[in-house]
């Protein structure tokens, strides 16, 4: 059975829409590419993002022992949190909504060596009842 390598970022200050921008052109790459990439991206939301791959890499080094070249997204979800309700005065006496939304964010790692090992058992399993 693989182990999936789990990391979570909650109350992220920042919409989910924004956030989810960056995290789909996450979903299914390698992490070492992404740990190249998304420094140099140019939404704000790369940054937390960033910081919770780096989170997770380190999560599969010291729990699982495995190596940063064999680890790819799995999934990436982006789900919206509490909103936090303020009122911003206007002309005339009247106040207007203001809706600061917030971001959990879950990630999940696997390794790709296990992946080949699962398919390569899979196949061997077709073949014997053949």
């Amino acid at each position: 059975m693989t182990q999936e390598v789990k990391a979570k970022l909650k109350f992220l200050k920042m919409g989910p829409r924004k956030v989810r921008l960056v995290a789909d052109s996450m979903r299914g790459h390698k992490v070492v590419k992404l740990l190249e990439r998304l420094p140099l991206s140019q939404k704000w939301a790369a940054y937390p993002l960033l910081k919770l791959l780096k989170s997770a890499v380190a999560n599969a080094k010291t729990n699982f022992k495995y190596e940063m070249d064999t680890l790819r997204v799995k999934s990436i979800t982006v789900d919206g949190g509490p909103v936090v309700k303020r009122w911003m005065p206007k002309a005339h006496g009247r106040a207007t909504p203001i809706r600061q939304r917030t971001s959990h964010i879950n990630l999940v790692l696997i390794s790709e060596e296990k992946l080949e090992k699962k398919q390569k058992a899979k196949k061997e399993k077709k073949a014997a009842k053949k």
